[in-house]
This record gives structure tokens, sequence and C-alpha cells, in this order.
């Protein structure tokens, strides 16, 4: 065995030294996204290799980018609808969904005992949001739907089939729009003037409805006029029901009406309105939906979808 120079001992170092240089050098090109094609570059990465993510600075570039011409569009959807301000967009949904119980004075015989459906007028919640809910399906307004979509704004229908069944395409493409169809009865009648059958058939009648049409029997029901008794909450358990909302405030094309006192908004309210034009109102739905959001964005308030907390 030849003993080592010192010259050995200086190659050595130096063929140590360019190991070391090039294994920088790569570490380097790692990090600074150089080490493979870029994503345009058209050649594809060797087996198991992955495309480098674009730089987080460049992310969040494009994301300002985005959040940018959102909001242009947006402002731009409120100047077309002739709003007076840009409606204000919703926090996110509740992490925790708030308990829902029913609306003290709102309760029946036997509302905890059987676990029947609640029935409430607000979202216990602590956030300046509001909720908009549509009654019946009486109206079937084009623009309406537009307005809505341009707009953003989320909204709850609460349908009933003798209104909605000569055109369910309408609230299909409502249903596109990430809008929650759920059951108002078959008929809209007066609830508590019934026997129980008679409410089941009512109930459950619209449930077979809205699963037929629309794909998925709801668990949220609103009794007609707020009106129900204690059967009225067995029948829409029996049918699958889970809340039983009615509403806090309710808005017309040309007025307010108010279930408190104060005459006031509060966070978590639900605001009732209903599917009509100018048959029943003097305008149209779009001007019912200009009043509502101007009110609502004057005030603060965002308004935000049922649902998420529920």
């Amino acid at each position: 065995m030849r003993a080592v120079v010192q010259n050995d001992k200086n190659r050595a170092l130096k063929r140590a030294g360019l190991r070391a240089g090039v294994a920088a050098l790569a570490v380097a090109a790692g990090v600074s996204g150089c080490s493979g094609p870029g994503p345009d570059s058209g050649v594809r990465p060797a087996p198991g290799q992955q495309r480098l993510q674009a730089p987080p600075a460049r992310a969040l570039d494009s994301y300002a980018t985005r959040l940018k011409a959102d909001r242009a569009a947006l402002a731009a959807a409120a100047r077309h609808w002739d709003l007076d301000q840009v409606p204000l967009m919703p926090p996110a949904p509740p992490a925790r969904k708030p308990r829902i119980t029913a609306r003290a004075g709102f309760e029946v015989d036997g509302q905890e005992e059987e676990k029947l459906p609640p029935v409430f007028t607000t979202i216990p919640t602590k956030q300046k949001v509001v909720f908009l809910t549509i009654d019946d399906g009486a109206e079937k307004d084009p623009a309406f739907l537009r307005m809505m979509s341009d707009l953003k704004v989320p909204y709850t229908a609460f349908l009933s089939n003798y209104l909605i069944k000569d055109d369910y395409a309408y609230f299909r493409q409502m249903q596109a729009e990430g809008i929650t169809l759920n059951n108002h009865t078959l008929h809209h009648p007066y609830l508590p003037g019934l026997s129980y059958e008679e409410q089941k058939n009512e109930i459950c009648g619209m449930q077979g409805v809205m699963e037929k049409w629309f794909g998925k029997a709801p668990t949220v029901f609103r009794p007609p006029y707020g009106n129900y008794n204690g059967d009225t909450l067995r029948a829409a358990k029996s049918c699958g029901i889970k809340y039983a909302p009615i509403w806090d405030e309710e808005v017309f094309v040309d007025h307010w009406e108010y279930r408190e006192d104060d005459k006031s908004l509060h966070p978590g309210d639900i605001v009732l309105t209903h599917f009509r034009g100018r048959d029943d109102w003097d305008g149209t739905m779009v001007d019912d939906m200009r009043r509502f959001l101007n009110k609502v964005t004057r005030e603060g308030y965002a308004v935000a979808r049922l649902e998420d907390y529920l």
C-alpha cells in the first residue's frame, strides 16, 4: 500500500472541494426555483420529480390581483343595479356553529322532551350579519336572478309547490347559483287549522317534490304565515325537518315591518320577503332587493348564508 504524499492530499482536497461546490450549487438552484424545467418550459420533469410551486410572493400577488378584480366587478354591479353602496362581504362562517334553540315564548308542549324542530327568528351571533329569506315562489323574475348573481348576495328560498310547479327550471337555476331551496308546504295552508295527518301530508309531500325536482329533501322548513302548533313540529320532525325558522323583520318594496319594538336590525336577524312583482306590489323584486340591500349596507350589516350557521 502506497503512502499518501502531500500532492495526493492536495488533489484529494481539491476533489472534495469540487464535490462540495457542486452540491452547494444544486441546493442553491433548488432554493431559487431553478433545479428543473419551469411550468412553461414545455419540458416534462423526470419521473418522480415534482414541479416547484410558485414562490409565495408570486402567489400572494396573484391573489391580490384577483381580489382587486373581484372588488371592481362588485362595484360595477352595484352601480349597474343602482345601489347606494357596494354590499358588504360577510365574514367567514363560524368554525363552531351556534346552538339553535326555540325562541322564548315560541316553544310548544314537548319541545325539549321530544326534540322538536325549534322555531326561531334570529341566529345567536355577535357578527354583524343578517340572513335573507324569500317565501313561496309566485314571481319568477329573471332580472332578480341576474341581480343576486352579479352582487354575490346569498339568500334562502322557502317554496310552495302550487306556486312553483309551472316553472321548476327557474328554481333549479337558482339552485345552480348555490342558493338553498327549502320547504314551505305543498299548498301554503294555515297549518294549525289542519289535523296532524293533514299537516304531515303538506310537509312530507313537499319533501317529496323537493327531492324529485331538486335532488334533495331539505332539513329546514318554514310554516306558512309563521303559524304552527305542536302537531306542525311533530309532523315536520317525522318528515326529516330539523329547523323551523321564521323571521324578525319583513321587507317590502315600499316599507319594512318589524317584530321587535325597537324597529331595528340586530346581529343574526332573519329577514323575510316574498317572490312578488308588479301584480302584487308597486314595484319589482329588483326594487325590493334594492331597498333591502341599501338599508342593511347603510347600517353596517353584511348578508350571510343561513345554512352556514345551522
